[in-house]
């Protein structure tokens, strides 16, 4: 039986690239796959023509055979005879075309090779003082780096790895599935190319051992949790000669007992005296910088707000300090002596039907009769 010209097997021109020689093959394997077309000879004849069709045209010493002589100049160096492929070329083909299928499975897979070491994360809980000024700490961190008898290559001193054999030193294999060929990471080396056949005794072969460092941490003025300071070089040891990650040092700042921090700026709630509050008076606030005056204006209710320019932080990325600002919380007097009930109840005679005294008080009384009013 006479074979059909393979540009019409494949349905492209005889000028076709090798883009269009691929996708055509590509449509007609999926379409005639036996897989799917289970007990279909017809479907499985025409999958094989279309392989060995395209094992010609791919390559250009065959192509350039083939449109010379035709069949005749191509057969010979097929092999000759039967379906005209063997399992070994169609392997190839079939993992050449198919490779975005399995994740790069063509020809000329690389080896493993060198890794980067991991980078690593330190949480450095930090006071608000330190967090403002700046400080310098030092921490101490599990790693892991390079065993030193075996200098990282995890071989034992005087030995070498040895080319894998399974893999060949390719660190991939090929599997073959029925008319599948997919090419996977070698499970004897993991990809490497390279076996162990003598391995450390101080890091069992694995080129890395667990140590504990201590560095020293220099954090600037004006961070606040979340920022991170980036420590080059020292985080995890990469493997087979692989870079050094990094450490990332990420902060933390604890709750302070009478600031609270909101970017640049710090707040703080000042309790006072009813009479402070009533009179007028001067306290003493805490600062980070020390303490400062505050003068109080007679008539000063809760939730009034006082702004100290410049006591707050500056922040790490620059720009000038932010403020402090105070709340005032007025304290109403506890545990009252005989007389200083007495002095009240006075107090509230002579407030009495004045409405002057209490403006808050007068309004919101207002507006509640207007509310019961509408009803």
């Amino acid at each position: 039986m006479s074979k059909r010209d393979f540009y019409e097997v494949l349905g492209v021109e005889r000028g076709a690239g090798a883009d269009d020689l691929k996708k055509a093959y590509r449509r007609l394997a999926m379409k005639l796959h036996p897989d799917r077309n289970p007990g279909d000879k017809e479907s499985e004849d025409k999958f094989k023509e279309a392989a060995e069709a395209y094992e010609v045209l791919s390559d250009p010493s065959k192509r350039a055979a083939y449109d010379q002589y035709g069949h005749a100049g191509v057969d010979q160096s097929m092999g000759g005879g039967g379906a005209g492929f063997g399992g070994a070329n169609f392997s190839d083909i079939f993992g050449d075309v198919f490779s975005d299928f399995f994740g790069g499975g063509g020809r000329g897979g690389g080896r493993g090779g060198a890794q980067r070491g991991s980078d690593l994360r330190y949480t450095l809980e930090l006071n608000l003082e330190e967090a403002v000024r700046g400080t310098t700490v030092s921490i101490r961190v599990p790693t892991l780096v390079n065993c030193a008898p075996c200098d990282g290559s995890g071989a034992k001193k005087g030995s070498t790895p040895s080319t894998c054999p399974t893999c060949g030193g390719i660190g991939q294999v090929r599997m073959q599935q029925g008319f599948f060929s997919v090419q996977q990471t070698c499970p004897r080396c993991h990809g490497q190319g390279k076996i162990i056949t003598d391995p450390c005794g101080s890091c069992n072969g694995e080129g890395r051992v667990e140590e504990y460092k201590t560095l020293s941490v220099k954090v600037p003025a004006g961070v606040d949790t979340g920022d991170r300071i980036r420590l080059s070089g020292e985080g995890e040891a990469g493997a087979h000669g692989g870079p050094t990650g990094d450490l990332y040092v990420v902060i933390s700042v604890r709750e302070h007992a009478i600031f609270q921090r909101d970017g640049k700026h710090l707040y703080c709630e000042v309790p006072i005296s009813y009479t402070d509050a009533a009179l007028g008076g001067e306290l003493e606030v805490p600062t980070l910088d020390g303490r400062v005056k505050l003068k109080i204006p007679e008539g000063t209710q809760t939730g009034k707000q006082f702004r100290l320019r410049g006591k707050g932080v500056a922040p790490v990325r620059g720009g000038g300090a932010g403020d402090l600002l105070c709340r005032v919380a007025v304290e109403t007097p506890v545990n009252l002596s005989r007389r200083q009930r007495e002095l009240l109840e006075e107090l509230r005679d002579s407030l009495e039907g004045d409405s002057s005294h209490s403006p808050k008080a007068s309004g919101w009384f207002e507006g509640v009769k207007r509310f019961f009013g509408d009803l």
